[in-house]
């Protein structure tokens, strides 16, 4: 269950920004943003595998991830495409499932990619986690994601 987020905590403190800089072309950084047999090698904290992965990459398609603990636990989350920019930009919806604390809750992602001299510079933004407790926990995952993206793209 997620922890209460006081009437003081502002949108901005409940949202997740991230930059990255991949040893990448932005092209390969989009592709494995965007093709389940990528996200299935890389998605996910650290120790983590990945199941099922599914992506309808088109504006209204659907994507659905599952996500396991070295525990066991499974995690998965689903949304829907809102706006694709190959390669500069990918805007989804992202809600948990049953079985996270943020169970049902609705965030945007945003995530712009930037080429930087035949390097990718990635922001992502995620919009607005349901408490503070939640985006620090959120923030420490997709971190160690993104460490794992990045040696998977050959960073």
């Amino acid at each position: 269950m997620a922890t209460a987020t006081p009437a003081s905590a502002s949108v901005q403190d409940r949202t997740i920004v991230i930059t990255r800089m991949f040893d990448a072309p932005r092209e390969r950084v989009f592709e494995v943003w965007t093709d389940a047999r990528h996200l299935a090698r890389w998605f996910g904290p650290r120790d983590f595998t990945v199941p099922a992965a599914e992506a309808d990459v088109r504006v209204g398609g659907k994507w659905r991830i599952c996500i396991r603990s070295p525990e066991g636990a499974a995690y998965w989350s689903h949304g829907i495409y809102r706006e694709i920019v190959v390669p500069e930009r990918l805007v989804f919806t992202h809600v948990w499932e049953e079985g996270h604390g943020a169970f049902g809750h609705e965030t945007l992602i945003t995530i712009a990619f930037d080429d930087i001299g035949g390097k990718t510079r990635m922001t992502f933004r995620k919009a607005v986690l349901i408490s503070l407790h939640e985006r620090n926990e959120q923030h420490a995952g997709w971190s160690e994601c993104f460490d794992r993206l990045d040696t998977y793209v050959g960073g």
